[in-house]
């Protein structure tokens, strides 16, 4: 390649051996594909820039780009923070969408939501914490990144890194956490969930929904759903029946099963208005599982959010 040294060829081949690890890391900082992806690559520039004698610095590669995607995550989350004041409705995670029934692909971010930390109902924690909390808390307890070198990316000193992390993890801790269901479990108990939808059997949805059920809706005014998180079955039950009169049954069973974050979810297809149905809005909804019941729904129509699913 015209104008490349070996050692950047070199450097760019050791680079990506790290980059599914990189995105990993990127993602669950922020829980936005575009900006996990914007790190991961910003770090890259950062290292290519070096010259030769900086690099010779570098003792542990993947150790020396974790702390890097750490750092300008921080800076992306900080940012964050002052946008979603300005956000209509819930915010929630930026769904990382792979097939159902298909087989592993080398896609980092498939890669990525084999990890359990990515699920759904981990990252909407997360979202609830501090910058400094969540980088904290992810850098040192997921990826085991010294307490010092946080302290230096935070620009605190280390005590109060470790006061940071702490936070976070009492946060997680006391979360309340989805069961760990087998796919083929969740399949079943959404399938039945949809079909009782569909079919407008009120009875039938409040049973296979837990009493206290939420369902949370993301679309910054962009699409629709609720614009407040809605809590208990009777109440959800009514919502699900308002949208199958709104969209027409026909046009929602259009959708298809997928894993959103590793979890049993559907994606629907958006549709023109027609006899007398309003538009359907592109949509991706996942779910949590608590004692065999669904116990949370996700509704992420901000289309601004769903730019790398594929559905049609």
């Amino acid at each position: 390649m015209a104008g490349v040294t070996v050692s950047d060829e070199v450097l760019a081949k050791e680079f990506s051996a790290h980059r599914a690890h990189l995105i990993g890391v990127a993602y669950r900082l922020t829980s936005t594909i575009s900006d996990a992806e914007d790190a991961v690559q910003e770090a890259w520039l950062r290292l290519s820039g070096l010259d030769d004698a900086r690099r010779a610095e570098i003792r542990d590669l993947r150790g020396w780009l974790t702390t890097v995607v750490g750092r300008i995550c921080l800076d992306r989350l900080r940012s964050a923070a002052v946008q979603r004041e300005k956000y209509v409705g819930p915010w929630l995670p930026e769904p990382v969408v792979t097939p159902y029934g298909a087989q592993p692909g080398d896609d980092p971010l498939e890669t990525v939501v084999r990890d359990e930390q990515v699920r759904m109902a981990a990252l909407v924690v997360l979202d609830n914490l501090t910058p400094e909390q969540r980088v904290a808390f992810v850098l040192h307890d997921a990826f085991s990144v010294p307490f010092s070198e946080i302290a230096e990316i935070l620009g605190v000193t280390e005590s109060t890194a470790r006061q940071h992390a702490s936070r976070g993890r009492r946060a997680a801790a006391e979360a309340e956490k989805p069961d760990h269901t087998d796919l083929g479990a969740q399949r079943e108990l959404v399938e039945k969930l949809l079909g009782a939808i569909l079919s407008g059997n009120l009875n039938g949805v409040v049973e296979l929904l837990h009493p206290e059920a939420v369902l949370i809706g993301d679309s910054n005014g962009k699409a629709r759903t609720s614009r407040r998180r809605m809590v208990g079955a009777d109440k959800i039950s009514r919502f699900l029946a308002g949208l199958v009169e709104m969209y027409g049954a026909h046009r929602l069973i259009q959708g298809e099963l997928v894993l959103v974050n590793g979890d049993i979810g559907m994606a629907i297809p958006a549709r023109p208005a027609e006899d007398g149905l309003w538009a359907l809005d592109r949509r991706v909804m996942s779910f949590d599982v608590q004692g065999g019941r669904v116990s949370r729904i996700y509704d992420i129509v901000n289309p601004d959010k769903l730019t790398h699913l594929s559905l049609e």
